[in-house]
């Protein structure tokens, strides 16, 4: 295991308990985010670092009870914590990392990633495993419930261009892994990139 896998273990650890409780507004958010893959009844669909799987119920309710829906995560206890909340009801939970799934190749429709991309320790690679595991014309959606800006006011920062979710640092990174930028948004009360898997 990589320092970057243990920096966000610890991170994830020390906050699983309390999370939901820090963002309890965020539900809307989520299901207009999970609404943007336009899933379809028995597709089947990725939660990408799910942590307590505030996204689930929506992809669940999306692909219907034919339809596959699994949350992966590198954090035992935002998973203890996905139980805790009965979001196991709505997709298999697994431990593991993004960029090795246990997962076949070209299996899913499509993968929902909230809050990810700042956590990958190797972005290229992550995002071309993410689309390892997709069929050529499925869908990717990068989410955070606030934009850039508003993410970096929250922690202090100044917003910059060399941010990966900028969407000049973005669309490239998408393309050499494997997806083509179709759609994105960035402000104050949502960030979110749609991108399609490449033939």
């Amino acid at each position: 295991m990589t320092d970057d896998h243990t920096h966000v273990q610890e991170f994830f650890t020390a906050r699983a308990a309390d999370w939901d409780t820090r963002f309890p507004d965020d539900g809307p958010a989520y299901a207009a985010a999970a609404d943007s893959l336009s899933l379809s009844p028995g597709d089947a669909v990725l939660d990408a670092g799910c942590g307590t799987g505030r996204a689930l119920p929506a992809l669940r309710a999306a692909v219907g009870s034919q339809g596959t829906v699994i949350g992966v995560d590198l954090t035992v206890a935002m998973l203890e914590a996905a139980v805790r909340a009965g979001r196991d009801r709505d997709g298999a939970l697994l431990l593991a990392d993004v960029a090795r799934l246990p997962l076949r190749s070209a299996s899913l429709d499509a993968v929902f990633g909230a809050g990810l991309i700042s956590h990958l320790s190797r972005p290229g690679p992550d995002l071309a495993e993410l689309a390892r595991v997709v069929r050529p014309g499925g869908r990717l959606a990068l989410f955070h419930p606030i934009g850039r800006a508003a993410l970096a006011a929250r922690h202090g920062r100044r917003i910059t261009d060399d941010d990966l979710r900028a969407e000049p640092s973005l669309r490239p990174l998408l393309a050499r892994s494997g997806w083509r930028l179709d759609a994105y948004t960035d402000e104050d009360d949502r960030f979110l990139a749609l991108a399609v898997r490449a033939s």
